[in-house]
């Protein structure tokens, strides 16, 4: 008996399906593509329960005739090629002829069409992969495609689809990438009876831009464009300043089509090499044009991925666009590397006798009392500065025991005051303190870091919050907002009271109060990368990972110089020896002995 046997028919089908629709959003992908290659200028999506119930894409391109619209949907039935040599210089968005199939497969779909020269449209219905009705229709020019009760038939696929805010999330994305990639084709999104977006098709991708991500995204980015040996490249990317704590803000357009490359992005971040601090990483929106016979686009059924035939000179052309963007801004006095603002030390404050100031409601408002700090339409209040005329000390905050320790043993952590002293700051980064027998280098940031860990794992399950007057709001894309709204309890138990406030943005109401207001947006977007990843599976190791954002986020910045009270603080720690190691296992601190010194010298 044969043990090789061919699939039936249906089955090959639904295999089918799940190369091509994954999800919701892979259906809106692939409708969208048709009605952008069918020369559509007007697109209009809407989705109901986040697309597993209801689809529904209208373009007002070509249409089809009555006998083309039932032939669609076999598969590897396509208008976009006519031979082999068709897959050698692919122009258009679809080409498989595999989309309508797999996705009539794995839902109910009703198909309204029609031609701009014919005097009625045509209707075709369809479960299951199969036609049920086909009969006339008095529709408008162009086409409805209407996917209802997605994967219904295929239980398997069903429970491993997410909730519905997370399922319209991806569609959200989807749409985004899409009318990105056209900003000729005006795009209309409606999801759950509410209008998302609507871009105006003027073909100016800067429009398009501002219409989807707002001014908050727009305001800092800069035009780029080169056009060099056989490569285009035009669009925009980030300011230094704008630069994110992950890749998502990251999109390329190969001739027109959203794709991921390696090479690309390695290209973008090379620009931005001196420019950036680590772990921040340029956003970018660019349109690549090259030949259609340069690029091979048949490499994954989702047709994201490609090849490029010339690498190097697609990686020149990105390089460059972007290097001569950084370049202007420094011409017109602008480029640096993001600010950072003076850090502020949380700590126990003994306040000298004499009590606290009284000030008038005018001085108050003036500046003396309490400061507004705008970041994103958020803001939130800090004490004004302190007189440093008046002498005052600062010691950390460290966990509460429950007995003193004997003074023999306190004696021996701390050493007395002429043992050791500070002398300066070496490169904005490290304190240099010196001792009996040598120097020690202190990195400031490190040490720091590791004093607000532990003092967050010491608060237990819940840190000391600051409630913000008004919420930080800043965006976030569609894969971490979706992670947020999952995990709203795991970030309230880090001090995060965080909302999803409109498309594409997120609101926070609360935070930690180590995080400074500015840092917040930064600090959500790392936790949502690292949840997103994987890379944080059981409670435990997921929870330190976010305390270690938290904590580097609200630590000194290096790079930025720091007064004495505040490397103070640290070196005492240190010199302690209650920090020897930052959240991730670096020394804090290293040791050059006099020996070392007058080795150095040659004295010995």
């Amino acid at each position: 008996m044969s043990k090789i046997q061919v699939l039936p028919p249906h089955v090959a089908d639904l295999i089918a399906a799940g190369e091509v629709v994954e999800r919701p959003g892979s259906v809106v992908k692939e409708l969208m593509e048709n009605s952008i290659d069918a020369g559509a200028t007007v697109l209009t999506v809407e989705i109901k329960n986040g697309g597993m119930t209801y689809i529904r894409v209208t373009d007002n391109g070509c249409g089809m005739s009555s006998e083309d619209a039932q032939t669609a949907f076999l598969r590897h039935a396509t208008s976009k090629l006519k031979n082999e040599r068709g897959l050698e210089a692919i122009s258009t968005l679809g080409f498989r002829g595999e989309a309508l199939a797999a996705i009539a497969s794995v839902s109910r779909v009703t198909l309204k069409t029609r031609e701009k020269d014919s005097p009625e449209g045509t209707e075709v219905r369809l479960e299951a992969g199969e036609i049920t009705d086909v009969s006339p229709s008095g529709c408008a020019y162009g086409t409805t495609m209407i996917v209802e009760n997605l994967f219904y038939n295929t239980p398997a696929r069903l429970k491993f689809m997410k909730n519905d805010r997370a399922e319209g999330l991806a569609v959200t994305g989807a749409v985004l990438k899409e009318a990105l990639s056209h900003p000729e084709v005006s795009v209309r999104y409606i999801r759950d009876g509410k209008e998302e977006c609507h871009t105006a098709g003027d073909g100016r991708p800067a429009s398009c831009l501002y219409t989807l991500f707002g001014n908050d995204v727009f305001s800092g980015m800069l035009p780029a464009e080169t056009d060099m040996d056989g490569v285009k490249v035009s669009g925009f990317v980030s300011s230094p300043g704008s630069a994110r704590g992950n890749r998502t803000h990251q999109f390329f357009f190969v001739n027109n089509r959203y794709v991921k490359s390696k090479t690309l992005q390695a290209a973008l971040e090379q620009a931005y090499k001196n420019s950036l601090f680590t772990g921040r990483y340029p956003a970018c929106v660019l349109y690549i044009t090259i030949p259609p016979g340069e690029v091979d686009v048949n490499v994954h059924p989702a047709k994201t991925e490609v090849r490029f035939l010339r690498e190097k000179a697609v990686f020149d052309g990105v390089y460059y666009a972007a290097l001569a963007a950084l370049d202007r801004q420094h011409d017109r006095g602008e480029l640096s590397l993001p600010e950072e603002k003076p850090p502020v030390m949380k700590g126990r404050v003994s306040v000298p006798s004499g009590g606290f100031k009284t000030v008038s409601a005018e001085s108050y408002r003036s500046g003396g009392g309490m400061r507004p700090v705008s970041v994103e339409r958020g803001f939130f209040r800090r004490p004004a500065v302190r007189d440093h005329s008046v002498p005052y000390t600062v010691t950390p905050k460290m966990p509460k025991t429950t007995e003193p320790e004997p003074e023999e043993e306190q004696a021996s952590f701390l050493p007395e005051a002429p043992k050791w002293r500070i002398i300066g700051e070496a490169l904005k980064t490290y304190i240099i303190v010196e001792v009996q027998d040598g120097i020690v280098l202190i990195d400031k940031h490190a040490a720091h870091e590791r004093m607000i860990f532990d003092r967050l794992k010491a608060a237990g399950d819940r840190p000391m919050t600051q409630i913000l007057l008004a919420p930080v709001i800043f965006p976030l894309s569609p894969e971490d907002m979706d992670v947020l709204t999952e995990n709203a309890g795991f970030f309230r138990e880090l001090g995060f009271e965080a909302e999803e406030f409109s498309s594409g943005r997120a609101a926070v109401r609360e935070a930690p109060e180590d995080v400074d207001a500015a840092d917040i947006p930064e600090t959500v977007t790392e936790i949502c990368e690292k949840l997103r990843s994987g890379k944080t599976a059981d409670a435990a190791t997921r929870r330190d990972e976010a305390l270690h954002t938290i904590a580097c986020k609200a630590a000194i910045k290096a790079g930025k110089r720091s007064e004495t009270p505040e490397m103070q603080v640290i070196v005492e720690s240190v010199m302690r020896d209650e920090v020897r190691y930052c959240p991730h296992g670096r020394p804090v601190a290293m040791d050059i002995t006099k020996a070392q010194i007058d080795k150095g010298f040659k004295r010995i």
